[in-house]
């Protein structure tokens, strides 16, 4: 295998076959042979795509010279999806060739690997922006007081352990009924009697 062909469409009411003319008589043209075509029917947001697995597969194991796609957004779900995806080319030394879009990032193209170097940049630029919103967002919630993360799923406990404090029950016996680690039944106990004391304060 040298060249790999990759369609992708969204539903299965769409057909690949306006991609795969174009891109088979691109590959004809420029004399190409040995093409291997791989295709997709997903959402271009799915984490996960067979066609484009067992391509990158063949990627990795230096099977493949170039991709020919017929647009840049048929690859990537996403603009730092599709940097990444170029990148782990690059590290295989496998071109990609995008048929709609001029873009070619074969060694002897020196203006294809001018656009993928602007295509990075603007992705890592995306990548910092989403970072320093996100960084923004969590100090605002710190300052609000909200609590972070996933809620404790010892919180379900509390209202039984709650009920047993209050008939005057002491952490191992809670956590025999309960079923629940000593060292766990020991901070629900305490959270309990803290809760109790602020209320009766």
């Amino acid at each position: 295998m040298k060249t790999a062909i990759y369609t992708r469409v969204s539903t299965d009411k769409q057909a690949h076959d306006s991609q795969l003319v174009e891109l088979r008589e691109f590959c004809r043209r420029r004399n190409w042979g040995s093409v291997v075509e791989f295709a997709d029917t997903i959402s271009g947001s799915k984490f996960t795509r067979q066609g484009l697995d067992s391509l990158l597969a063949q990627v990795r194991k230096g099977r493949v010279e170039r991709i020919v796609v017929f647009k840049l957004d048929r690859l990537g779900r996403s603009l730092p999806h599709l940097a990444q995806l170029v990148a782990e080319l690059a590290n295989h030394r496998t071109a990609l060739v995008c048929t709609t879009q001029g873009l070619d990032t074969s060694d002897s193209n020196p203006a294809g690997r001018l656009q993928l170097g602007v295509l990075m940049a603007v992705a890592e630029f995306e990548r910092e922006i989403i970072r320093e919103r996100v960084n923004a967002g969590l100090s605002a919630a710190k300052a609000r007081g909200s609590k972070l993360g996933r809620p404790s799923t010892l919180d379900q406990h509390k209202p039984a352990v709650a009920t047993l404090v209050a008939q005057g029950k002491g952490a191992r016996v809670i956590s025999r009924e309960l079923g629940l680690p000593l060292s766990s039944t020991c901070r629900l106990v305490r959270s309990v009697r803290e809760e109790q004391r602020t209320s009766a304060a």
